[in-house]
């Protein structure tokens, strides 16, 4: 039996709209002008909020089921930085402190999905989102987009990784309320 039968390597991610994508993708093709490095492609820019790694398919239904017992409100959070993370020569732009409800969302969800037996990070959510990977430290500072992220629903994610990159399907749409 394949491997691709037998599990599946999923994560739970908020997922922007096209109009709060695109330029967050122009401003990482733009920066990457100085930086090098991969760019993130528009429809694949995403804020994940608990990866679970590689999952036997027949566990996908109980995380699907965890995420349906998360309670969060719709909410939205600011595009105020940007930072390159030598550790891992990446540029991301986030928040500049973690917004209440954004933190609610992924601990609500960390802690069904622990009670329903995945073991997850046991660092603490950052909330980041990745737009350059195997970055060269800019030569001044980044001036992230002006952007404002309405996070309405989150999604479950299979990724599938290739020499090309990730490349992702959503596989699950849990709606806020």
């Amino acid at each position: 039996m394949s491997a691709a039968a037998t599990g599946m390597r999923l994560f739970f991610a908020a997922w922007p709209k096209a109009e709060v994508a695109a330029p967050l993708a122009a401003w990482a093709r733009e920066t990457a002008d100085g930086t090098g490095g991969r760019v993130t492609h528009s429809e694949t820019i995403h804020l994940t909020l608990a990866f679970l790694g590689e999952v036997a398919v027949t566990r996908g239904a109980d995380a699907v089921a965890a995420a349906r017992r998360v309670d969060a409100p719709p909410h939205a959070f600011a595009i105020e930085v940007a930072r390159y993370w030598a550790h891992n020569r990446i540029v991301w732009v986030g928040p500049r402190e973690m917004p209440v409800s954004l933190g609610a969302l992924a601990e609500g969800l960390r802690s069904e999905l622990g009670a329903s037996g995945f073991a997850l990070e046991s660092r603490p959510f950052a909330a980041h989102v990745t737009l350059i990977r195997r970055a060269r430290a800019p030569a001044a500072p980044l001036e992230p987009p002006a952007v404002q992220w309405p996070v309405r629903e989150f999604v479950l994610v299979r990724s599938m990784l290739s020499r090309e990159g990730a490349s992702y399907e959503v596989l699950e749409r849990f709606a806020l309320r």
